[in-house]
């Protein structure tokens, strides 16, 4: 059994000096709120990786739509440039 690089006679030194450091009483409080702070960060990574995907596939689709809509803009503006100039 190996978590992050540590075996478990690590994990157990660990958990021995956590015990005599906070005390039977307060161990599985703290215990409780790292399980809750990782599947925090866990849930917020997830999230995170969603949306970089999202952005990652959005540029795709919306910079098509925009080259399609450039020339219809530019062709309008011609006409209008044409008849302006009869009043300068």
């Amino acid at each position: 059994m190996n978590f992050f690089g540590i075996g478990l006679p690590e994990i157990a030194v660990i958990g021995a000096l956590a015990l005599l450091v906070f005390g039977p009483k307060r161990l599985p409080e703290l215990g409780r709120t790292l399980g809750k702070t990782l599947k925090g960060f866990q849930a917020a990574s997830s999230e995170f990786e969603r949306e970089i995907q999202k952005a990652m596939s959005e540029p795709e689709s919306v910079s098509e739509g925009e080259v399609s809509m450039k020339p219809e803009e530019n062709q309008s503006s011609e006409g209008n440039d044409a008849s302006n100039s009869s009043f300068n």
